[in-house]
């Protein structure tokens, strides 16, 4: 059974026409004879919206009663047997009521896509996850209902609902959107004209990388290579030089003229290493980058400017930005240089060949001899066929000087032949020298006959030495290609070391660095099957490998299967797919994959971690829970049960006041109990992550005398000060009474006889205060945490009276409501518990959270 389509109508706010834009699809698609049905649909009571359902089938909706109110709810089942092609489910982010099947409705639209229904649903930016902060910041208003990102980017089909903010106001003032009741406020709080423009812009551009994926999902599908210029992307070239940051922050101003375009810079490190290149330069230049927004990319290239080329093409990059020159007239004359032979060989991509303070000037620092490519070869041996003869026909015009100093300069030109092209032109200029010496220098004349012995041993010693510093010549050019190779390949580990210790995912970004360095498709870990191990018929088989991590696109699902397989151990194997890789690239990738492999073994210890600890949070829990079932409710039983025993006892009469003291101390017992227990339930499902919230606004002017209701007399005397014009707090009436009476009660305990605590609040940036201050004996600033742990009694004059979950409760319950408990000194000895909550905004409506 294939799985189903996702598809989602994605808005800046409410009241674009994303259930509208919904209803409008699943009309046309049933119009067509498609199989619809409505799972869910939130009409927020909107005329217009009511009016599409039209004659569109309902699933029947399931009715939750949580905390005595009931809620409406998609029913997951019937829709499941009903069995739809196409299930129309409103509110992507909306948090199920406690006692659904799954916390969060994109939950329950997995469920359904993975049974073969076809999904079309809506979300608004701000419900986004990667967002939430930003929409937070812009409209003060925190979203607590979001579905992460990779929900949404996995959809087959996202489409943008869109609205100009002035035509969303108009629609909000005609009454299309709120009640009429709640317009003013809205228009005057987040649907501000400049709210809806910043939420506008997120949409925009959340959904523009969203496309931009597909587009490089479907260019590498299709081979294509050639730039497409559907955004910009300016691409930097990073040589290490001192003008790398004149050029960074110039590609960052090409930048900037683009909205939304990306930076990226590039260093191009050649195999044989590249002159001039300081790896303090580019570390400062690559925090630059990355303080302008862009990002830094490390690749290796024995032909820089095809390189830079490949991976400008790579990222689909329209401009690129390149450092003038730095080498000097002279040099010029010979090489066109890389800034000239990529502009030449760029293409479509725009070139921007940047002056700069150091162009011209040569290069300061003088490397050691670069290796000997072919072209150098060759060069050489051109030398040898033409300069060997060249001198000869000087020599000949010089006829005073002496045998011995013929020698010296064809030894001269030997040594010349070996520094330009190594060891074989070498040999060749001096076996062609020594005939030449022999014929036209050495008596007798024009024949290869020596007629004297010292003529004979000179010529043997022109050859050797020439032959001893061809040698010598290309040891040393073979020393510095090493060298270079591995200062090149210890550069790409520093830089790969640099981006996992920034926060990147390990394993992920160890593969994509590789990929990316050596210009591969796509790079795999494969894992062997434990019936595979130590079965070398069975490895050769596809199926018994797995695919554990990859990047790229087409990873390779076997060792045969790509260009370049790297064993890491018996069981795990790096596949490189793209092009196959020199010998020489190989210990670099196997370092790569060794430190793969470590990454993999990790994540695997952190997934073990994160599945032992809540076993042993719970484990502890249970054992304390016992502990205190054991003794802290014994009491209260206790007293009840010797109470009820003494009333039922036959031997034993009791007059009216007696029972009714007996009556008296049994409830108080009970009643300590139920109180108790309440404590205990909560607590455990705070630790569960299940207890249900409802928040609403709720005035302290009223929740603040309840609680102290609930205490009783021993909380007549408590002293409260709440000011007349104290804002609502957003909270669930029953938990913030609850919390309440735990912190009162708390400070009652500890408060001096004749000194009861006082209560104040206040209003401070969106959130309500509430202060209880005792003035007991105060508990040290370094203990304030521990007052907060379970079956916790620190500073408790009784230990008779709770098993220690007061503060912890509370804190748990102020924080499941979006608030927080922290403990504060008293001016002149005690302590003070300040409770936060948010504030509640105009129109604010009850609803639960998760």
């Amino acid at each position: 059974m294939s799985r189903g389509e996702l598809r989602i109508y994605l808005g800046a706010a409410p009241g674009v026409g994303k259930t509208y834009a919904m209803l409008e699809e699943a009309h046309r698609r049933a119009e067509r004879g498609t199989d619809v049905v409505v799972g869910f649909v939130e009409t927020h009571g909107r005329r217009h919206t009511v009016a599409m359902i039209g004659e569109l089938e309902q699933v029947p909706r399931r009715t939750i009663t949580y905390r005595g109110v009931e809620f409406p709810e998609m029913d997951l089942d019937a829709v499941l047997a009903r069995r739809p092609e196409v299930a129309v489910v409103d509110e992507l982010a909306h948090t199920n009521v406690p006692g659904s099947r799954h916390e969060k409705r994109w939950q329950d639209i997995q469920e359904l896509l993975d049974a073969g229904i076809t999904v079309l649903s809506t979300v608004n930016v701000q419900h986004l996850e990667s967002v939430n902060d930003v929409v937070a910041q812009i409209t003060g208003t925190t979203q607590r209902e979001t579905v992460p990102d990779e929900v949404v980017r996995a959809a087959e089909q996202v489409e943008l609902v869109d609205m100009t903010p002035e035509a969303l106001r108009r629609r909000m003032a005609h009454g299309n959107i709120y009640r009429p009741d709640r317009i003013d406020a809205a228009l005057g709080n987040y649907f501000r004209v400049g709210n809806l423009t910043a939420l506008r812009e997120l949409a925009l551009l959340w959904l523009a990388d969203k496309v931009d994926d597909q587009l490089d999902a479907y260019r590498a599908q299709q081979g294509i290579s050639d730039t497409w210029e559907a955004r910009e992307r300016v691409v930097v070239a990073l040589t290490g030089g001192p003008e790398g940051e004149t050029l960074v922050r110039r590609a960052a101003r090409i930048a900037a003229r683009s909205k939304g375009a990306d930076l990226l810079a590039v260093h191009v490190a050649r195999s044989d290493g590249l002159a001039g290149a300081d790896p303090a330069q580019l570390a400062r230049q690559r925090v630059l980058v990355e303080s302008l927004g862009g990002t830094y990319h490390h690749v290796l290239g024995t032909d820089i400017p095809a390189a830079l080329l490949d991976f400008a093409r790579g990222v689909n990059a329209t401009q690129l930005v390149l450092g003038a020159s730095r080498r000097g007239r002279f040099a010029q004359l010979f090489s066109r240089g890389v800034g000239v032979t990529t502009t030449a060989l760029s293409g479509p991509i725009d070139v921007h060949l940047v002056t700069h303070p150091e162009a011209g000037r040569g290069r300061r620092t003088v490397g050691m001899p670069a290796a000997l490519s072919r072209r150098r070869r060759l060069f050489g041996f051109a030398l040898a066929g033409l300069g060997m003869p060249l001198l000869t026909l000087l020599l000949r015009a010089l006829p005073d000087l002496s045998l011995t100093n013929d020698i010296l300069l064809f030894l001269a030109g030997v040594v010349g032949v070996a520094l330009v092209g190594g060891l074989w032109p070498a040999l060749v200029a001096a076996l062609g020298g020594s005939l030449l010496l022999n014929w036209f220098f050495t008596p007798p004349y024009r024949t290869l006959t020596i007629a004297e012995a010292d003529n004979l041993l000179a010529l043997g010693v022109f050859v050797g030495v020439a032959v001893a510093v061809s040698w010598v010549v290309d040891v040393a050019a073979r020393r510095t290609r090493e060298a270079a190779r591995a200062s090149a390949d210890a550069q790409t580990l520093a830089t790969v070391a640099g981006g996992v210790l920034r926060g990147e995912r390990p394993l992920p970004a160890l593969l994509d660095r590789l990929r990316e360095t050596f210009g591969l498709r796509a790079v795999s870990v494969l894992e062997l099957s434990a019936e595979a191990e130590g079965r070398p018929d069975r490895a050769r088989d596809e199926s018994a490998w797995r695919v554990v991590a990859s990047v790229g696109d087409g990873p390779a699902g076997s060792p045969h299967a790509g260009e370049t397989a790297v064993p890491v151990d018996e069981r795990l194997t790096v596949v490189l797919s793209g092009r196959r890789l020199e010998a020489a690239d190989r210990r670099i990738v196997e370092a790569f994959a060794a430190q793969a492999a470590v990454a993999l073994r990790q994540e695997r210890l952190a997934e073990e971690a994160a599945t032992a600890r809540p076993l042993a949070e719970a484990d502890r829990m249970r054992t304390a829970l016992l502990a205190a079932v054991s003794h802290d409710l014994r009491t209260p039983l206790a007293s009840a049960k010797a109470a009820v025993s003494s009333l039922r006892s036959p031997d034993v009469e009791f007059d009216a006041d007696d029972q009714a003291e007996l009556l008296a101390t049994a409830e108080e017992s009970l009643d300590q109990l139920a109180r108790l227990v309440a404590n205990l339930l909560d607590m455990s499902r705070l630790q569960a992550g299940v207890l249900g919230v409802t928040t609403t606004a709720i005035g302290l002017e009223d929740a603040v005398p309840r609680a102290l209701d609930d205490l009783g007399a021993p909380a007549a005397d408590v002293a409260t000060d709440l000011p007349a014009d104290l804002p609502a707090a957003l909270a669930d009436p029953g938990l913030l009474e609850r919390v309440l009476v735990n912190i009162v009660a708390n400070a009652l305990r500890h408060s001096p006889s004749g000194q009861p605590p006082t209560i104040t609040a206040s209003a401070h940036g969106g959130r309500v205060e509430l202060r209880v201050i005792d003035t007991g004996p105060g508990i040290p600033a370094d203990q304030w945490e521990h007052v907060f742990l379970p079956f916790q009694r620190l500073g408790d004059r009784d230990n008779t009276t709770g098993v220690g979950l007061g503060l912890a409760l509370s804190r748990g319950l102020a924080e499941a409501m979006g608030g927080t408990i922290t403990p504060e000194t008293t001016p002149g000895g005690g302590l003070t518990m300040v409770l936060r909550l948010p504030a509640a905004q105009p129109g604010t409506s009850e609803g639960p959270r998760g």
